[in-house]
């Protein structure tokens, strides 16, 4: 799937009169995708759905955070050595390199030191967390939508956070989880804004 910015860049590029087979050589795609996406209506934003990966590290992450919960409280720095010769005794088969990825992207140091790292879990099916992730540069919005217990995830890109739009997001959303969740947790921000 394409990005909305090669989007823009075929449509413009189809109006100052470039063939289909020009614009596929200038975009390095095929002569068949530019077809697809010039019969688009313009202004169209694909729809990204990115599914989360779970990773080798994902089981140790509560152990490591109350690792370095405890580091912070006694005041002491645990490298991430003893963290991988710690999570190995428990059964992690992956390398010392995966893990500082994995904690560098969660940014488990940092956040031991501002807050206390608990991840909050509910049972399957019972929480959606909703969030608005906004793109000023682009003039759009990401709606997203985390189950609590899995932590899939579902991403639309919208040119607005009015209410209709709101609602078709979430229906968007249910349709790709399978179901309705029994509850949606939203922050303030996300809510406020529909008002």
């Amino acid at each position: 799937m394409l990005k909305k910015g090669d989007v823009k860049m075929i449509k413009k590029f189809l109006k100052e009169g470039m063939s289909k087979s020009a614009v596929a050589r200038k975009l390095c795609i095929s002569r068949n995708t530019v077809a697809r996406y010039a019969k688009k209506p313009d202004g169209y934003i694909p729809l990204i759905v990115k599914t989360p990966v779970e990773t080798s590290v994902d089981p140790y992450l509560p152990h490591i955070a109350k690792m370095l919960q405890t580091a912070k409280k006694e005041g002491v720095h645990i490298p991430t050595t003893v963290i991988f010769e710690d999570i190995k005794i428990q059964g992690y088969s992956g390398s010392l390199r995966w893990l500082q990825t994995v904690m560098q992207k969660h940014e488990l140091r940092e956040r031991a030191k501002e807050e206390e790292l608990v991840r909050f879990e509910t049972e399957p099916g019972k929480q959606m967390q909703v969030d608005w992730v906004e793109f000023p540069k682009d003039n759009l919005s990401a709606f997203v939508a985390t189950m609590g217990y899995s932590r899939a995830s579902f991403v639309q890109y919208v040119t607005n956070e009015k209410i209709d739009t709101l609602i078709q997001c979430h229906l968007n959303a249910f349709k790709y989880f399978g179901g309705v969740p029994e509850h949606g947790l939203y922050d303030n921000k996300s809510v406020n804004k529909i008002y």
